[in-house]
């Protein structure tokens, strides 16, 4: 008997710290994980590359050199709305954040120190799937 398999369209997911140790980690820990991975130091490399690729998930740091996770996001969500945002932060809750998350803007905030198999693993697939739900999508079946 002959099945038509559906294909799911494989989403890609964009880590920006300007700590290459945390990078570097973040690949090594989510090698296995189903999705695209892009990683970058800088903001302004950041919107290069959505400028070239199709990004799904964004996982910044609040505070880099150039730009503040805060302007990135700004920039980000005026450019290329359906993209959801996830925040590293490891400094207390600015007033600025807690209203960029309670306004929607950012999906999750996670604290550093932060667990990859508590927290990434799980909040990145989320992210995914309310990519997904928000622009028709189908969600992936685990």
């Amino acid at each position: 008997m002959f099945r038509k398999l559906k294909i799911i369209e494989m989403k890609t997911v964009l880590f920006v710290d300007d700590d290459e140790a945390i990078l570097r980690s973040l690949e090594r820990g989510l090698m296995d994980e189903p999705y695209n991975k892009l990683f970058t130091k800088s903001c302004q490399e950041a919107l290069e590359i959505l400028k070239q690729e199709e990004v799904h998930v964004i996982v910044t740091d609040m505070r880099m050199p150039e730009m503040s996770g805060l302007e990135f996001i700004k920039i980000v969500k005026k450019e290329y709305p359906h993209i959801i945002m996830i925040v590293l932060s490891g400094y207390g809750e600015e007033a600025a954040l807690k209203t960029a998350v309670e306004q929607g803007e950012i999906f999750k905030l996670i604290p550093k120190p932060w667990k990859l198999k508590r927290n990434f693993e799980k909040l990145i697939r989320q992210a995914i799937d309310r990519y997904n739900l928000q622009n028709g999508h189908e969600t992936v079946k685990r």
